[in-house]
């Protein structure tokens, strides 16, 4: 089968009919060929092929060449004007002009200046066709000037100042460019801080000492004269000052606020602002009311200057550059203006007209300001040439009609404005020229197979001839195939077959003749290499042989040669070179490399490389495993309908034998890039018999495999496109549900692109009722995966089927499935619904189903509804907050939990179906009985006398139900934690406030208290309370116990508190630098000296007393410690450590509140080592004295926080008296 590719172009097919390329006339660029031979006899006028630039700066010390070119039929004679006038130059012995063109070259090496020279000149070039003219050519000789002597001073400043070294560099032509050096021809380095500015100042934002040098040396450098001038060397001293003051940025360029730059359209635009200060300032841009444009805006010398390349009008506006350092910012506005010489829109174009025809010259450009148009004729200004009935000027256009050939001149257009000007030439020519072919006669066209093959038909004719292409001894049309047909004649067959091959004929025909030519065509075999060298690694020593085996067209005769990397064989006898290999004898280490095998016909050429590696010879080397290289040269015979031949080469199978091959396909017409399995064969096949789907574009490929693993695949066959068939297959998942009540909605799994078997894949969608005796309805719908039936009952069941068609024809008959019309909302409510109430808490809900005919869907369950009735104070909130459970399927009865008890509650209840859910049930209205109450909300005790308490409470915030009584526990707690009797109070259920009377003096007692209800019980509040020792002298603060341990950046401090509660404490702490002379004041002090030796003595009688008792071996008497107790000034205390008594109870662990210690946490410290006092202040921020202390506030506060006991109650370590606790 012949594969066909349609190669992406502009392409006219070939049909029954002649192929024809016909070339409209063409009023623009249709250039006369110069043909030698052929259009000896073809008038042309003049045309400038050469000139010199329009600005032609030459070097005073060569000789000066002008140039201009020319070419027209005849040749053109030349001439020159000289700032406007002529220019003779046979009276100028230095000037003459080069033979057979129009260049100038003026002799000033042996004698003469170029200053004599310089001018505007202009070359003609003429014959009897018209006269074409070139630029105006200004000529100037390039200047280097030297610098003015001048006297320069040192230069003396500070540390930290500014500076700016001029340059100033002599005026030459072209400008020079400049560049610092220092006596050793170095550069000098540049950076934030120091840099050259565009006009070739140096600049120094601040300078510092390392600045001083003698020798700051500014070049010019002439690059046309190839000459670099010096200036006098400056010389810079700083200054180290102690301390440089910093200042805010300040420019130095440009000078203001503001300032205008205007460029030309095309040119790079510049903008510079280099700015002093100290620190450095750092440079940034930004465009006022816009983006600069991102692939051509480049920074510059640190960022202090922006370019943007090929500006255009866009690029106008306002630039803003901004000057920043640490101590302030200020900017500078460049309004930018872009101006544009002129530039073309449309150039005039050379027209080549027969007598009688029309046509136009177009000049059109564009500048700003907008160009003034001017046109010439033969370099005369149209209004005092010669005038030509068939000319119009129309502004930018002339327009020709029924020109003759008289008409026939060179046009100048020209463009200008302040900026510049544009010059073109174009003629209009006229002919009248039968058709003459100039592709010679007979040309013979080699093409290999499946490439490209164009057969050129070179024409000239003058009006424009059309062009036919046939093909065939007998001048038979193209028919049957593709083509490709260029403007300039040239036929492609974009992928040339065998059949491609024979006699094609070109003719070209316009009104005043025709001709033809014959050109042939041969289509060859590719060139391939079926055998390529391989990778090979050798012992030295020891031969290898790499093998090259070229297949080719029989016609041409290939020629193999060797490369070893890139380039020839060495010359040596080992190298050998028989048909098919290259065989190198007693391998050497500089054998190693890359070999090349090209083979090379006169048509194509290929190549294939292996790599050879030398290595030092072992004694038994081991076989290289590894997976089969892929198989190649793949081949598709016996093609038939559904079923092909594919043949392959294996490839090397690497010292392990193949085991099977793998071929897989691609539909390149369905899913191009997607190979998929389709086959498996033993190692020992290089042959498959494929069975084919119908319209399927194939490509094979093949794997082998071996015991290593796969190989790589080969690379793809040719395509085979199969025949087209009936689908085999219908669609898959096909259902039917309704969207609405009144539709039923098919939808279905289509057939991808592979399982269509053919084009035109549609689908036939049939449905009918199931319970009706109505027919099959049935519609063929594109290939899409849904049709929608409307009009249709309300949930019915219907029978779908969905069949598979294409234009060859049905799949076979397609199963039946069952759908329903789409689902409208249930019409009934359920009935007899009734509630049991289980407990407080919990209720059952029964209800009778609804008939299936009236649920009008599938059924999903049923819904209830329930709400709780609202308490007076709430009836008047619009939203009543309902709860919903849903039941799945058909359950007709519900459990309803978590409902409160001692309450009112409404429910109904609703069926389900897909659509949503049916009407509601009537009202049910049940109560919960009562339940035990919560815990009352608070409990307080307030008023604590020697022998009395008073509690108050608030209710429960839960009752539920009616409050029957209070039930108040309590019991005292003596200081070994030891609990005392229980008493058992009742209090009226209407009361929140109670005093109890007859307590103990300074007694811990802890309370529990409760409500109830007739279900019970409810949760207990506990409390504890502490009568008091005097109703008149309270107890005394004490603290105890203070630690200290200072961090690097914090220092926790803790201590011990006995006392009242609702105190404050005050934290006072200062550097210990500051707090060392107040020491030494206190120490000096009469009254603290006396201090220090009355606690000394004090210390030394307890320490007699303590050890008189312990030889005794005497305990405190029974009586002293009861004495003790009856001391209201005593507070309970442990034996063992001296602290506070405290009390565990099992029951809900409450810790004292009364006489207990500060616990732990009191520890003034910030969470995790934080360096902040602060946090521990109960909201209150920290201070500073005016001494510069710390003070922080720590508010007591009543919390039920855990006690800590068994700690030490040792006295603190002394501290200075300005970090004490007050």
């Amino acid at each position: 089968m012949q594969l066909k590719i349609m190669p992406k172009k502009k392409r006219l097919s070939a049909g029954r009919v002649p192929l024809i390329l016909f070339l409209c006339q063409m009023i623009s660029a249709l250039e006369v060929p110069l043909d030698p031979k052929l259009l000896e006899d073809l008038l042309q006028p003049p045309t400038i092929t050469q000139q010199s630039p329009k600005d032609y700066i030459i070097d005073p010390r060569e000789n000066i060449v002008i140039q201009c070119e020319a070419k027209g039929k005849p040749p053109p004679s030349f001439s020159w004007t000289r700032n406007g006038t002529h220019f003779d130059i046979d009276k100028d012995p230095l000037v003459t002009m080069k033979p057979g063109s129009g260049t100038l070259i003026i002799n000033i090496m042996s004698e003469g200046k170029a200053e004599t020279y310089e001018g505007v000149y202009q070359c003609t070039a003429r014959n009897e066709r018209g006269a074409a003219i070139s630029n105006n050519i200004v000529v100037r000789p390039s200047r280097s000037p030297l610098w003015t002597k001048e006297k320069l001073e040192p230069i003396i400043l500070r540390n930290g100042q500014s500076l700016v070294l001029p340059c100033r560099p002599p005026v030459g032509l072209p400008p020079p460019i400049i560049f610092w050096m220092d006596n050793s021809f170095q550069r000098l380095p540049q950076s934030e801080r120091v840099s050259q500015g565009l006009n070739g100042d140096l600049y120094f934002s601040n300078v510092l000492p390392e600045d001083t040098r003698e020798d700051y040396i500014c070049y010019a450098r002439f690059n046309h004269t190839q000459t670099i001038q010096q200036k006098q060397p400056i010389s810079v001293k700083v200054i180290s000052a102690k301390s440089s003051r910093e200042r805010p940025p300040t420019f130095l360029t440009p000078e203001g606020n503001a300032s205008n730059k205007e460029e030309l359209r095309g040119n790079v635009l510049s903008l510079e602002c280099i700015a002093e200060g100290l620190p450095t300032p750092i440079i940034y841009w930004i465009k006022e009311d816009g983006i600069l444009p991102i692939n051509r805006t480049f920074y510059k010398n640190f960022k202090k200057t922006l370019q943007i390349i090929h500006v255009s009008e866009a690029d106008s506006g306002n630039y803003q550059c901004i000057a920043k350092n640490a101590l302030g910012a200020i900017h500078h506005t460049i309004s930018v203006t872009v101006k544009a010489a002129p530039y073309w829109i449309m150039a005039p174009q050379n027209l080549v007209l027969s007598p009688g025809e029309d046509g136009t010259l177009i000049c059109r450009a564009n500048g700003k300001p907008k160009p003034r148009i001017s046109w010439l004729t033969n370099g005369v200004p149209v209004e005092i040439a010669p005038d030509d009935p068939s000319r119009k000027i129309d502004g930018d256009t002339i327009i020709f009609s029924n020109v003759q050939e008289r008409s026939s001149a060179v046009y100048q257009c020209n463009a200008s404005n302040e900026y510049g000007y544009l010059l073109a030439n174009a003629f209009v020519n006229v002919l009248a020229e039968p058709p003459r072919i100039l592709t010679p006669t007979h040309t013979l066209y080699q093409v290999i197979a499946n490439r490209p093959a164009l057969l050129d038909c070179a024409f000239f004719g003058s009006p424009l001839p059309t062009i036919e292409w046939f093909k065939g001894a007998k001048g038979s049309a193209l028919h049957e195939d593709i083509y490709v047909l260029h403007e300039n004649g040239t036929l492609e067959i974009p992928v040339a077959q065998k059949d491609s091959t024979g006699t094609y004929t070109c003719v070209a025909r316009n009104k005043l003749g025709m001709a033809k030519n014959e050109v042939h065509l041969e289509i060859k075999d590719p060139t391939r290499i079926i055998k390529q060298p391989e990778y090979a690694v050798v012992q030295r020593g020891n031969t290898v042989s790499f093998e090259c085996e070229v297949k080719h067209d029989h016609t041409l005769i290939p020629t193999v040669i060797w490369l070893k990397d890139n380039s020839e064989l060495p010359s040596d006898e080992r190298f050998t070179i028989d048909k098919d290999h290259l065989v190198i004898a007693d391998v050497s280490d500089d054998d190693s490399g890359t070999y090349t095998c090209v083979a090379n016909t006169t048509l194509d050429n290929v190549s294939a490389s292996a790599v050879l590696s030398v290595v030092a010879p072992t004694p038994t080397p081991a076989p290289v495993y590894d997976v089969p290289n892929p198989p190649f040269d793949l081949e598709l015979t016996n093609p038939l309908d559904k079923s092909v031949q594919l043949s392959w080469t294996p490839g090397d199978d690497n010292n392990s034998p193949i085991t099977k091959f793998i071929i897989e396909y691609e539909d390149t017409m369905h899913e191009a890039g997607l190979w998929h399995h389709h086959a498996e064969v033993s190692g020992t096949q290089t042959t498959a018999q494929l069975k084919l789907s119908p319209y399927v574009n194939y490509s094979f490929r093949v794997m082998a495999e071996n015991s290593i693993g796969r190989s790589l695949p080969s690379e793809a066959s040719e395509q085979y496109l199969t025949k087209a068939a009936e689908p085999d297959k219908n669609p898959t998942a096909v259902e039917g549900l309704g969207s609405e009540p009144d539709n039923l909605v098919i939808t279905w799994k289509p057939l991808n692109g592979f399982e269509s078997n053919g084009p035109g894949l549609q689908y036939k969608v049939s449905w009918r009722q199931k319970d009706g005796d109505d027919e099959w309805t049935s519609v063929v719908v594109a290939n899409v995966s849904k049709y929608i039936v409307s009009g249709t009952p309300t949930f019915v069941p219907y029978l779908i089927k969905v069949q598979a068609l294409n234009d060859v024809g049905f799949a076979p008959e397609p199963a039946v499935v069952m759908g329903h019309s789409g689902e409208d909302l249930p019409m009934v409510a359920p009935g007899n619904v009734r509630v049991t109430v289980v407990n407080s808490t919990l209720a059952e809900v029964h209800w009778d189903p609804v008939p299936l005919k009236s649920i009008r869907g599938h059924l999903q369950g049923y819904r209830i509804y329930y709400w709780k009735a609202q308490s007076p104070s709430k009836r008047n909130r619009r939203h009543i907050e309902k709860k919903i459970l849903t039941f799945q399927g058909s359950k007709t009865h519900g459990m309803l939990p978590g409902l409160e008890p001692f309450s009112h509650y409404t429910l109904n209840v609703r069926v389900v179906n897909g659509k949503g859910e049916g009407p509601a049930s009537a009202d049910q209205v049940f109560n919960t009985p009562e339940g035990v109450p919560s815990a009352p909300s608070s409990l307080k005790i307030v008023n604590p006398t020697l022998d009395s308490l008073t509690l108050e409470w608030d209710p429960p915030s839960h009752p539920n139900g009616i409050l029957t009584e209070y039930t108040l526990k309590y019991q005292p707690i003596n200081s070994t934690h030891e609990l005392g009797p229980l008493v058992d109070l009742k209090i009226p259920a209407n009361k929140t406030r109670w005093t109890l009377k007859n307590l103990n003096f300074s007694t811990r007692y802890k309370f529990y208290f409760y409500a109830q209800t007739s279900a019970g019980s409810g949760s207990q509040i506990t409390e504890e309370a502490v009568t008091t020792v005097d109703e008149v002298q309270a107890v005394s603060p004490r603290i105890s116990n203070l630690t200290a341990a200072a961090a690097e950046t914090y220092a926790n401090i803790s201590w011990e508190y006995e006392g009242p509660e609702h105190v404050n404490f005050y934290v006072e702490y200062g550097v210990a630098g500051t707090m060392a002379s107040r020491q030494v004041d206190i120490a000096t002090q009469g009254w603290f000296i006396g201090l220090m030796c009355a606690v000394a003595l004090l210390i030394l009688i307890l320490l007699i007393v303590c050890f008189i008792r312990r030889n005794k071996g005497g305990k405190y008497p029974v009586k002293e410690k009861e004495d003790a107790r009856a001391d209201p000034e005593i507070q309970p205390m442990k034996e063992d450590d001296g602290t506070f008594g405290e009390y565990s109870d099992a029951e809900d662990h409450k810790p004292l509140k009364k006489g207990s210690r500060t616990p732990s946490d009191r520890t003034v410290k910030k969470e995790d080592s934080d360096d902040s006092l602060v946090d521990y202040g109960e909201g209150v921020n920290g201070q500073f004295n005016e001494d510069g202390s710390f003070i922080g506030q720590y508010s007591g506060k009543k919390e039920k926080e855990p006690a800590e006991g068994n700690e030490s109650s040792e006295a603190p370590s002394p501290v200075n008296a300005m970090n004490s606790f007050v």
